[in-house]
């Protein structure tokens, strides 16, 4: 395992986290390491410890939704650009798994197996989690820039 998955908020602080796409006003956009849903993307806290949305203050949780919502835009747009299969994002911040506070912007595609299309992502196979064509890499590129670009660009609206 990488090193800086050990720690991903520390790592992300400390500038070695390479799925960062940006840092935004609480906490930072990250690529997914699976991209079997092409876009999938994650706002990760900035604050070590914090666990659940509830453990920030209530100005903290606003300020955090604000960034959600700002990533969530920038990958519904990037992903409608790129791939006209594009349907809706789906968010997601369930915290059963990893230890700090993190929300999941899965982009859905009208090219879905049927019987996945209207479930949630945790029903596709736990194969993809590991399979090598799936990991993020260079190939996913444009997608990482497209998303960090509109990001960019909705921080300034």
């Amino acid at each position: 395992m990488d090193l800086w998955k050990q720690d991903r908020v520390r790592s992300a602080i400390e500038g070695r986290n390479p799925t960062v796409m940006a840092t935004m006003d609480a906490g930072f956009a990250v690529m997914g390491d699976v991209q079997w849903l092409l876009g999938y993307s994650l706002l990760i806290t900035d604050q070590p410890g914090v666990d659940r949305l509830s453990d920030l203050s209530r100005s903290a949780r606003l300020s955090y939704l604000q960034s959600l919502d700002a990533l969530a835009e920038a990958v519904e747009e990037s992903c409608r650009e790129l791939d006209p299969a594009f349907t809706r994002v789906n968010i997601e911040i369930l915290g059963n798994a990893d230890p700090f506070l993190h929300a999941h912007i899965w982009p859905r595609y009208e090219w879905e197996p049927e019987e996945l299309r209207r479930l949630p992502v945790w029903f596709y196979p736990k194969a993809n989690w590991q399979s090598e064509a799936f990991q993020l890499g260079p190939q996913h590129d444009s997608i990482r820039g497209a998303i960090t670009k509109r990001l960019g660009a909705v921080a300034h609206d």
